[in-house]
């Protein structure tokens, strides 16, 4: 049975009836599981309450000193232990994870190109081996998106991009399915429509709708990280709506597969 490893974004998690739907979704997965969470509109909440100023640039987040102890505390303790606190209410033995803890996710601080990040981690390495250990043992790891450098410490890093890191390590030992969770119920034809859900998506279609116009803006990234996991050994990329988590993985009823 393949290890499904499953992102969720921060739409769900900033709601506590959808958060609490999705990881009881998630308990109920058989087989072994990996979480990876991301959380960055409660950060942005609390970094105001705490007078830490929020920088975006192209969505993306500067992660100056500050912003660093604010992503630390809300990324790896409050979501993190809330999630896994929920889930050992749910019967599911998970255990929070940054990339720090056992050194599993190591990372390189972003070089300054045309735009400084401050401290952001692009990733260098995942230690599958040890995140298999704790699958032999049952237990489930729920990872927040926090990396780490031996000179730097811990990096922020993007969630995304975390979860297709660890999916590919895993894929050397594992036969992986990646699954990205967000508000829409998969790739659709039609952005204005919920139910022009694309149930299959390759290569080659994929590039005749990005010439078409058909996929554009903040998909393409999201794809693009998913046709590379599956060209590095994960057997198939899932994009689905978090509550139809069962249904997209177990039952292939919903959502958008990824396959080459």
């Amino acid at each position: 049975m393949a290890v499904n490893i499953i992102k969720i974004g921060g739409n769900v998690i900033n709601d506590e009836v959808k958060l609490k739907a999705f990881l009881a979704s998630f308990a109920a997965l058989s087989g072994d599981k990996i979480l990876v969470h991301g959380g960055g509109k409660v950060a942005t909440k609390i970094a105001k309450d705490l007078g830490v100023e929020t920088e975006m640039v192209e969505g993306r987040r500067i992660t100056n000193a500050e912003m660093r102890d604010v992503v630390t505390m809300v990324y790896g303790g409050l979501i993190n232990k809330k999630i896994v606190a929920s889930l050992q209410s749910l019967n599911c033995n998970a255990i929070g994870l940054t990339g720090a803890d056992a050194g599993v996710i190591r990372a390189h601080k972003r070089p300054v190109k045309t735009i400084d990040y401050g401290y952001v981690g692009d990733i260098d390495s995942v230690n599958a081996v040890f995140i298999s250990s704790l699958l032999s043992q049952e237990i489930t790891p729920v990872f927040a998106p926090l990396s780490f450098d031996k000179d730097f410490g811990i990096l922020n890093t993007n969630a995304d991009t975390q979860a297709s890191a660890i999916a590919t390590a895993l894929s050397g030992v594992h036969e992986v399915n990646l699954i990205y969770c967000f508000e829409k119920k998969g790739v659709l034809l039609d952005a204005e429509d919920d139910d022009s859900v694309i149930p299959v998506l390759k290569p080659k279609l994929y590039e005749e709708y990005k010439a078409s116009g058909v996929i554009y803006d903040g998909m393409i990234p999201k794809l693009d990280n998913a046709f590379d996991a599956v060209h590095k050994g994960v057997k198939k990329v899932i994009i689905c709506e978090a509550n139809e988590l069962l249904s997209a993985v177990e039952r292939g009823e919903t959502g958008t597969q990824i396959l080459m």
